[in-house]
């Protein structure tokens, strides 16, 4: 089978090498930087082509005789580029983390007869499949709460943070409004607010603040209570609040001595060289996932947990792992022909598929991706 993934970044790379591993699978990288293609040429043994996806009108010479895509391209041209893919007829399993609503395109696909499965990283993506497994499982889920992030191991002054994915996406979801249900409504609040400080199994106080990670769960689920927060270590959100509220990450260029430019492009330029992973510095996930419902007429909390850490091995980001192994792990699903459903699918659809949940954990579980899962009986 033929599998051509359009991103060789950090998580691209991840997906790029996991893929390569499996014998059944040709893949194809394609990437803007001709360094990375032939890096991962070199490294995974894959095919590479350099171009800039972002440039081309249509997709179809260029997915010619893909049997699946793998979209890992930043979010702000994701949405352009799932629609070329689905354009071009080909099922797609995409990470990219883009602002516009994805169902758009869900009368596309199901005309193309395309398996499109967005939003398919660690959360959302693999907080969803744990949220679709149990509503099969549960009689009725009345909240559910997520509360996940990439972290750097290691706390460094001032921003005691590290960038393990795309450094714009990070600065996007700081500034785009977050959705939450609440007695069933869907109201809207600013990014980064209504911090909370919360403890976690192996890591200790982390803080909890809003951010759009709630996505389609608010459309495709019914259920009275949800939010996802986004987790760093305490003092964070306040700083971006700062950079965010004093205008260091509007869109809308201002002039500077005869230059034009937008702030969010000269922030951009100035975090992301701090916010690199160093040599010898090393990230970790943390994820946690409480779903209240009804079992068997009892009340019932399940939590999922999950602290992952950097490969030293390998080299490869706990974000990279989390991230890309949910995504291959459905992509190998949909190239088996195990999760079929023409038009856009969120990952609860997925999870919510006889089968496939315990296959994207037991594939997480064979790479060292693991959750700690308690069930208590609530009063």
């Amino acid at each position: 089978m033929n599998i051509t993934i359009l991103g060789g970044g950090l998580v691209g790379s991840a997906i790029v090498k996991d893929l390569a591993a499996n014998a059944d699978f040709a893949v194809t990288v394609v990437d803007l930087n001709p360094a990375t293609v032939q890096r991962l040429a070199d490294e995974a043994g894959v095919r590479g082509v350099a171009t800039n996806v972002g440039t081309l009108d249509r997709l179809d010479d260029l997915l010619d005789g893909a049997d699946l895509v793998v979209c890992a391209v930043p979010g702000f041209m994701g949405f352009a580029t799932l629609k070329k893919i689905i354009e071009a007829g080909k099922n797609v399993v995409d990470i990219s983390f883009f602002g516009e609503d994805p169902f758009l395109l869900d009368e596309l696909a199901k005309a193309k007869g395309v398996t499109a499965v967005v939003d398919c990283g660690v959360a959302p993506g693999l907080s969803n499949i744990v949220l679709g497994a149990l509503s099969l499982h549960l009689d009725s889920i009345d909240r559910y709460d997520c509360y996940v992030g990439g972290l750097p191991q290691e706390r460094h002054w001032p921003y005691e943070y590290k960038a393990v994915f795309s450094p714009i996406d990070v600065l996007e979801e700081y500034t785009r409004p977050a959705r939450y249900v609440e007695y069933g409504r869907e109201v809207v609040r600013p990014a980064l607010s209504d911090i909370e400080l919360l403890d976690f199994p192996h890591v200790g106080t982390l803080e909890a603040f809003n951010t759009d990670g709630l996505r389609s769960l608010a459309r495709t689920m019914d259920i009275p209570f949800m939010k996802e927060k986004t987790l760093r270590y305490p003092g964070h959100a306040n700083l971006m609040r700062v950079f965010r509220d004093s205008g260091f990450l509007d869109q809308q260029s201002v002039e500077i001595d005869g230059a034009t430019i937008a702030p969010i492009k000269l922030t951009s330029r100035l975090l992301f060289d701090q916010w690199k992973l160093k040599e010898g510095e090393y990230d970790m996930t943390v994820m946690q996932v409480v779903v209240d419902g009804s079992e068997d007429g009892r009340r019932v909390r399940y939590t999922y947990d999950m602290t992952d850490t950097f490969d030293r091995a390998t080299g490869t980001t706990s974000m990279a792992r989390t991230t890309g192994y949910t995504c291959t792990a459905v992509a190998r699903l949909v190239a088996a022909g195990a999760f079929r459903q023409p038009g856009i699918c969120p990952p609860e659809y997925v999870g919510r598929t006889p089968g496939c949940a315990d296959a994207v954990q037991a594939d997480l579980a064979a790479r060292g991706v693991n959750f700690e899962i308690t069930v208590v009986e609530l009063a």
